[in-house]
């Protein structure tokens, strides 16, 4: 049974494509299992307390183990102030105790704020801060000189406090249950347009209806092994961890070679440029694949396809990690990315808001359970980008994606770009107008642009007597490291088009083709 749409709101289109807009853009209805994301967690380690939970560079936690770190935490969280609804920074990189901090911190009633803590610049992490309103942090006793300054907020060395041998006793602690399911369970930010991140809201039932429902539950089940290789400030990050868990599998979380972890376990969540770097032939215990965050090339989807269940989907963080996905066939071999998940809706818009006649390009706008709660302290954008949803009505929002795609006549989404010029590389969502704002800052600079030039970032600047390494730096001080420009070039000037603006087109003829290779997103 799939969700049922507001019929009136299309008296623009023809009878037949009336039914395909619902047909083809309402998922189908399914109920999760759970309304909290951790409790699903709980449950398994009160079926299962001894299977291995997560695994890292030879160190292991089972279930009871993990669930009882968790609640210890969880006490020492409450103890310190942290109540329902507050918002916690988790200032880590991949570890066991990240992955107790996170359910910790779930456990307590509050959402999570993840950030590398080896490669975030302190600024981007004061204004994670104050954003959030975060008065508590996690992080490890190594990270922990690197967290900013501050007398409004305290650290927890979440490895300290594990090395404690104490276990609460029975009884000592329960989680709390917060009224409703709709809390948020984790923020994730997002590059803005003037270069400081928006702050996304993602609640616990937009994630329980991805990662407990099919297809995004991807199949994962007890004795399952789920790489964990990603940034865990990037939303996919939440898909491999939480995925895990909430289906008793076991999380393996990488070192320093990603291809040594993914050889060795069942499913891999991953962008096309993170899979692309990998050597399928040494990857062939993997069964189940997912990539999302960038446009995936066919042949990577041909290449893993011909020994994995290969999945390819779509969506922004403002959607819950992605709101469409595709099961690629590779007899068919056509790539398209998919239909919309259970609960969930896609319609394809004019720039007036208008249903497009099927198999019209349009702007996708997504509703349903996975439309998020909304920018962190950013109301005018909020209400700019989230908006009544005319074809469910009852008070339903939908989100504008800014992302251009059409139906295919059988049901599926074909991607077709970006509305703006705000860019995916390596999975993270960058806005070219910030670099250039950067690139600006550089002493002597008059003017810049960056452009995007196959999945990596050029800059230039202007005129050519400026110091390009001097540039890079600049944004390497103000931005985080994935909008760093992998080159930036001066020139004399800036080509124009005759309408005066930058001629992006004259600047790519400009280019070496070989350039060199872009920061890691998973460093």
């Amino acid at each position: 049974m799939t969700l049922r749409l507001n019929c009136s709101a299309l008296v623009d289109l023809p009878s037949a494509d009336r039914i395909l807009f619902q047909s083809f853009g309402a998922g189908p209805e399914a109920a999760p299992a759970f309304d909290r994301i951790h409790h699903a967690f709980e449950a398994h380690a009160k079926a299962a307390p001894t299977a291995t939970a997560v695994t890292h560079l030879g160190e292991s936690m089972t279930y009871l183990e993990l669930d009882r770190h968790a609640d210890r935490l969880a006490a020492s969280l409450a103890h310190r102030g942290v109540r329902p609804g507050d918002r916690v920074g988790l200032f880590m990189t991949r570890s066991i105790p990240m992955v107790v901090g996170i359910l910790a911190i779930l456990k307590v009633g509050a959402a999570y704020v993840p950030q590398d803590i080896r490669i975030t610049p302190a600024a981007h992490l004061r204004h994670i801060v104050d954003t959030a309103s975060v008065k508590v942090i996690l992080t490890s006793s190594y990270s922990a000189p690197r967290i900013p300054a501050g007398d409004r907020h305290k650290v927890i060395a979440v490895d300290e406090l594990l090395a404690v041998d104490e276990v609460p006793r029975s009884g000592e602690w329960s989680s709390p249950v917060p009224g409703g399911s709709g809390e948020v369970a984790v923020v994730i930010f997002t590059s803005g347009t003037t270069g400081h991140p928006n702050g996304v809201n993602v609640t616990h039932s937009n994630l329980c209806n991805i990662l407990l429902n099919e297809p995004g539950s991807l199949g994962i089940g007890p004795g399952t092994r789920v790489a964990q290789i990603l940034n865990i400030a990037f939303d996919m990050a939440v898909w491999e961890i939480l995925g895990a868990l909430s289906h008793g599998a076991t999380l393996v979380i990488r070192g320093d070679d990603i291809e040594e972890t993914v050889r060795d376990v069942d499913v891999v969540i991953a962008t096309p440029g993170v899979l692309g770097s990998l050597d399928a032939s040494r990857c062939r215990n993997v069964k189940v694949v997912a990539v999302a965050g960038e446009r995936c090339p066919r042949h990577l989807a041909d290449t893993w396809s011909r020994f994995s269940a290969f999945h390819n989907a779509c969506g922004p963080t403002e959607v819950t990690i992605v709101n469409t996905m595709q099961r690629y066939d590779p007899r068919r071999r056509v790539l398209t990315i998919g239909r919309p998940l259970p609960n969930t809706t896609v319609y394809i818009l004019d720039q007036n808001g208008r249903p497009c006649p099927i198999g019209e390009i349009g702007e996708m706008w997504a509703g349903g359970a996975c439309v998020t709660a909304g920018y962190l302290g950013n109301d005018a954008l909020t209400m700019q980008r989230y908006r009544p949803d005319p074809f469910r009505g009852d008070g339903h929002l939908m989100f504008r994606t800014r992302d251009l795609g059409r139906w295919t006549p059988d049901g599926e989404l074909e991607h077709h770009g970006r509305t703006d010029d705000q860019v995916k590389v390596r999975g993270f969502r960058v806005e070219l107008d910030a670099v250039t704002g950067a690139l600006e800052l550089t002493a002597g600079c008059a003017r810049a642009t960056t452009v995007l030039r196959e999945g990596e970032l050029i800059g230039f600047v202007s005129p050519a007597s400026v110091d390009v390494e001097a540039a890079r730096k600049a944004v390497e001080q103000s931005l985080p490291y994935y909008c760093v420009p992998s080159r930036v070039v001066a020139v004399d000037e800036l080509p124009m088009t005759d309408r005066g603006k930058v001629d992006k087109n004259a600047l790519l003829d400009l280019i070496d083709p070989l350039i060199d290779p872009l920061i890691d997103v998973v460093a």
